[in-house]
This record gives structure tokens, C-alpha cells and sequence, in this order.
């Protein structure tokens, strides 16, 4: 497949909408069956193995956060955080086996209960191309703060 940063960046914007409008099912599609999600906490490059991490999932855990979400009993998001974000600074490069790796900065508001918070960082994807569009093989998120309290950050990342 012939890949063009339109298409990647396309693939980003529409994948932030997906979190920021809720959609679950559209956004839990995007991923590929040997998904890995990833927000490492307290740093950057921690083994997730041996260590906490905010989030780290493969696509059954990933699923059940949707689960969750969409059942109404994830409290801390009753009523939904209004999120918006912007996606810039985008880097592509080849990866292994016709993957795609593409390294972005984000930066996102939530809004829930007149509190609105600020958050930013630094995503690499591995895009697995699929048709004329790709699925999300590995996705991880760096947030500036990872290492400072974080509150209620139950929302999609």
C-alpha cells in the first residue's frame, strides 16, 4: 500500500474524533487483534511488566474498558468528561513487516463538572495498513505529566 501523509494524518483525526464523541464500537474497531495500548506512568520507558502504568492493555482489556464505559457504571465518567483535542506534529516512517510507525503530539481539554484540565504528550502508533486505510497494531501515549498526580482520567487517551 502506497501511503501518504494525508492519509495518515486523516487516520489520526479521525481516530481523535472517534475518542472525542464517544464512540466506542467505532474506535474499539480501529484496532487490530494483536493490539497493545499504552500509557506508561512515572516514565517513559518503564517495563510495563514490572511496573505500573496508567494504561496497558491488549485488545481484550481494551474491550473491556469500552465495556465499562458504555454500560453507564464507570462513575467517574457519569456525566461524560467533554473532551476535545488537537493532533500535531506529525512524523512518519516505515516500520517492520509494512507497518506504518507514526510518531504525533496531542493536546487534549476534558471538561466534567465545571472542572476543565489540560492534558498533552507525545503518541507513537504502529498503523497496520488494511484495505485503503489501516488498524492500530500498537499505540502509545507519553503524557508530560506522567509522573505528577493525574485526576480522573478515565476518558479515552
Amino acid at each position: 500500500m502506497l501511503v501518504d501523509r494525508h492519509q495518515i494524518e486523516n487516520f489520526l483525526y479521525r481516530e481523535a474524533r472517534l475518542m472525542d464523541s464517544h464512540a466506542y464500537d467505532e474506535w474499539f474497531a480501529l484496532w487490530t487483534d494483536d493490539a497493545l495500548y499504552w500509557i506508561p506512568s512515572n516514565d517513559d520507558d518503564i517495563d510495563p511488566q514490572r511496573h505500573v502504568s496508567i494504561v496497558y492493555e491488549n485488545k481484550p482489556r481494551i474491550e473491556d474498558r469500552i465495556t465499562r464505559l458504555k454500560s453507564g457504571a464507570a462513575f467517574a465518567q457519569d456525566p461524560r468528561s467533554r473532551v476535545s483535542r488537537v493532533i500535531a506534529n506529525v512524523e512518519i516512517e516505515e516500520g517492520e513487516n509494512g507497518d506504518v510507525l507514526v510518531h504525533s503530539t496531542f493536546n487534549l481539554t476534558a471538561l466534567r463538572r465545571s472542572r476543565m484540565d489540560t492534558f498533552a504528550g507525545h503518541v507513537t502508533h504502529t498503523l497496520r495498513p488494511e484495505g485503503n486505510s489501516f488498524r492500530i497494531a500498537y499505540k502509545k501515549v507519553i503524557l508530560i505529566n506522567n509522573d505528577e498526580v493525574i485526576n480522573n482520567l478515565t476518558f479515552l487517551v
